[in-house]
């Protein structure tokens, strides 16, 4: 039977994405674009995900008009050693997700303000138990990458765009939702990037309905199977093991 809201969702999540791949059409190629993306909706993801945690602990204290979006960056930095002791990071008010898109329009130094929001985010992790998690997590976000445009100006034009695409993408909490939204977005993007590399694209990623399609053949009337032959990638995958057909 099919989950109605789980497809509603998946689908509302690819048609944002495919809306954002339009507005950054010619700028970036399939593989940069998905660096781009993931990289943008993790910085919502973690932005939201601290103040909420902030939030939520201030309310339930009976602070209910608190906003951690609104506080300024020197009261927060009263709170960053328990916050990386008891989240793995820190963010400045300032250098959340709502706040920087709020004013990418208008900041000509959107690629410098990017940089150096991550390059905070990644360094807050230092010394603690987080660090390996957080080092070098946005190493492929490059916000000064020719792809985006030739000038800074062209450049953060498509930074802009990236920030509200991703800004305006229904991903609520991302708790709540009936599927990954983050390994649903990065499944899409490969996809989108085997499509448009031809065979070469198979070398990175095979969609999953190739490899369930490969599953259902290969244990049609059989009762165990040793190999398979992947038509992406056209090699035949030995297993050292025999994989028993499902029941």
């Amino acid at each position: 039977m099919i989950d109605t809201k789980k497809e509603q969702e998946r689908d509302e999540l690819h048609r944002a994405i495919w809306a954002i791949a339009d507005e950054l059409r010619g700028a970036v190629d399939g593989w940069d674009f998905k660096n781009y993306v993931l990289g943008t909706m993790f910085y919502r993801y973690i932005s939201e995900n601290l103040s909420n945690y902030i939030n939520n602990g201030e309310h339930a204290a009976g602070h209910t008009d608190f906003d951690y979006a609104k506080m300024s960056d020197e009261e927060a930095k009263e709170a960053r050693e328990g916050l990386v002791e008891e989240k793995g990071f820190f963010i400045l008010p300032s250098e959340l997700f709502y706040n920087v898109r709020a004013k990418a329009a208008t900041d000509e130094n959107l690629n410098e303000t990017l940089e150096k929001v991550f390059n905070h985010i990644e360094g807050s992790a230092i010394g603690s138990v987080s660090e390996n998690s957080f080092e070098g997590l946005f190493n492929d976000f490059d916000v000064n990458s020719n792809k985006l445009g030739s000038t800074v100006a062209r450049r953060n034009e498509k930074l802009v765009k990236l920030l509200n695409g991703v800004g305006e993408m229904n991903l609520g909490n991302v708790k709540d939702h009936s599927i990954d939204a983050f390994g649903d977005a990065y499944e899409y993007l490969m996809t989108m990037y085997a499509s448009n590399a031809g065979k070469s694209g198979g070398e990175f990623f095979t969609p999953a309905d190739v490899s369930e399609l490969l599953t259902r053949l290969g244990i049609v009337v059989k009762t165990e199977i040793n190999k398979v032959y992947d038509i992406i990638t056209t090699k035949t995958i030995q297993f050292n093991y025999p994989i028993l057909k499902a029941s």
